[in-house]
């Protein structure tokens, strides 16, 4: 079984948000297999899905960004997930927006909810699927530009790298992370 989770802020106040941008993939996943969300054993919702012969729980913290860890964790113990089989999925500020990066490990790079998992797990290796959100130009306030919305162009960008993010996560689940990674760590999307 495999465990990928998107991270993002729940309230309906965050939709469509940069910082959003995992729930949003998670969200593509379950429309593609169509699969609804339900209430899990801990500050989280999730889905199940099969990605071949493999069963997938797609989860979405309900902890706010920064304490994402502690539904991770919780997920992790019910469904006895080891953290090879662990795929997190987050915004990146320092990747530019149309892209994604895929890593089997490595530091959180200044993403909070990432850098939460990690403390809470006690490692840094587990894989981790980067969407780019970075702008084309200098931000003032970092949390300010994670925490606000889409401009049109950059919607039409990010309607085009979800359904790749899923993609990549699919395979992750069929092919492992190495894979995953030959084949859709990317430069900026047209």
């Amino acid at each position: 079984m495999k465990l990928i989770v998107g991270l993002g802020n729940p309230e309906t106040r965050h939709e469509n948000t940069r910082h959003n941008i995992g729930f949003e993939v998670i969200d593509e996943l379950a429309r593609l297999q169509h699969s609804g969300f339900s209430s899990g054993k801990g500050k989280f919702v999730y889905a199940k899905i099969m990605e071949g012969n493999e069963p997938v729980i797609l989860l979405k913290p309900m902890t706010y960004m920064n304490l994402s860890g502690h539904a991770v964790i919780a997920a992790m113990s019910f469904y006895k997930i080891h953290y090879r089989d662990l795929l997190v999925i987050c915004d990146d500020l320092n990747i530019p927006l149309g892209s994604i990066r895929l890593r089997a490990k490595g530091s959180a790079g200044g993403q909070n909810g990432l850098n939460h998992i990690i403390q809470c797990l006690g490692r840094n290796d587990f894989a981790r699927l980067r969407v780019g959100i970075g702008p084309d130009h200098p931000v003032g306030s970092y949390s300010s530009f994670v925490l606000g919305t889409f401009n049109a162009r950059e919607r039409e960008q990010t309607d085009r790298v979800i359904p790749l993010s899923a993609e990549a996560a699919l395979d992750f689940v069929s092919h492992g992370i190495e894979h995953a990674m030959n084949h859709f760590n990317t430069g900026k999307q047209k």
